[in-house]
């Protein structure tokens, strides 16, 4: 079974029939850390991860067309399951924040408008194709078997349309500002309904059924992430304002909604370091390298990039310390990370030749 069904592989190395359909999740995490360094004016630090990541989006473009190409049951087997198919939606948050990062970081904004049409196919393609198919397959699983904070993955989609729109509507000028605006509008209201939602179902699963060490998966740290990146979207929108004269009359829903998601995605964040401690040091339930821990690395730079926008959109300047704090924690999250992906590989590589032998 795919890895968000089992956050631990059976075997060390790597597969690509076996590949995670959340593994896009590499290039969630690596753009919003690249964009909060930017916030924080580490501008060398921005940039080398913005170079990364463009070579890791490109490398797992391909390696999700041969997997599709030369596994396709495999492949959209995946998508068509409960505990596999939100994990799709990786793609469509990695495309959103790449074209964010081409706008914000080199102001390219060809590269930004191409990733931007490119995440929208993405969205309407996936959104449609799975939750048809969740909806009128006839074998499903119980709630406790079939969902997951992995499901959540959809509204970050979302919400990464929502961000990437403003920006590009901060960039441009008429006819297609205001229409931009109404869209990322409209992207962060339906995000925020999907997230309640969805999240209730999850809550649900959290306090009335069973929970191991096992199915506390990095995806929970979605629920935060989430929030968060619903925060960074609603704190453009405020900043969009002067452009588009019903954002202006929307100020007070927009500022309140914007609070009420940061104050969420807050809130969740002891809970989850909570859960963690009972996961790993209580029950000892073993800690490696798992793709899906990109899933908890990315709501921690979202977190902190969040923060920092929201200071700004509602004038606070008292955030400044929970900013950087986050960003440091995050970049210490990728940094361990990234180092895991590389030594699992390098496993996978050494142990390639005894394994044809």
């Amino acid at each position: 079974m795919s890895a968000i069904k089992n956050s631990q592989p059976e075997q060390p190395g790597f597969s690509l029939a076996d590949m995670s359909p959340a593994y896009f999740g590499l290039v969630m995490a690596t753009g919003i850390i690249s964009l909060a360094a930017f916030m924080m004016q580490y501008g060398t630090l921005a940039l080398g991860l913005f170079y990364l990541n463009i070579g890791q989006y490109g490398l797992l473009c391909v390696l999700y067309f041969l997997r599709a190409w030369r596994y396709p049951s495999r492949f959209f087997g995946d998508m068509l399951t409960h505990l596999t198919g939100p994990g799709y939606f990786t793609a469509v948050a990695a495309t959103g924040i790449l074209a964010s990062q081409f706008m914000v970081l080199r102001d390219n904004l060809f590269a930004g408008k191409a990733l931007w049409v490119f995440a929208i196919v993405l969205w309407l393609g996936l959104t449609y194709t799975i939750f048809t198919a969740f909806t009128v397959k006839r074998d499903k699983p119980t709630l406790d078997k079939g969902i997951n904070g992995g499901w959540l993955l959809a509204v970050v989609a979302t919400q990464s349309l929502a961000v990437s729109s403003a920006l590009l509507a901060a960039r441009i000028g008429q006819p297609y500002r205001l229409e931009l605006n109404f869209f990322a509008l409209s992207a962060w209201l339906w995000g925020g309904m999907l997230y309640i939602w969805m999240m209730a179902l999850i809550f649900y699963r959290y306090a009335f059924f069973h929970f191991s060490p096992g199915d506390l998966a990095p995806p929970y740290w979605i629920n935060m992430g989430a929030m968060a990146i619903s925060t960074l979207a609603g704190s453009l929108l405020i900043l969009n304002a002067p452009q588009a004269p019903y954002l202006a009359s929307l100020l007070p829903f927009l500022k309140g909604f914007t609070v009420f998601y940061w104050a969420t995605g807050t809130w969740w964040i002891p809970m989850l370091l909570l859960l963690g401690i009972w996961r790993h040091i209580y029950k000892r339930f073993p800690l490696r390298y798992d793709p899906l821990y990109w899933g908890a690395v990315f709501p921690l730079g979202m977190y902190a990039a969040c923060t920092w926008h929201l200071d700004r959109a509602m004038e606070f300047d008292f955030l400044t310390g929970l900013t950087q704090a986050f960003f440091y924690i995050a970049l210490t999250a990728w940094t361990v990370a990234f180092a895991g992906m590389l030594y699992s590989l390098a496993r996978a590589l050494w142990r390639m030749p005894a394994s044809h032998s």
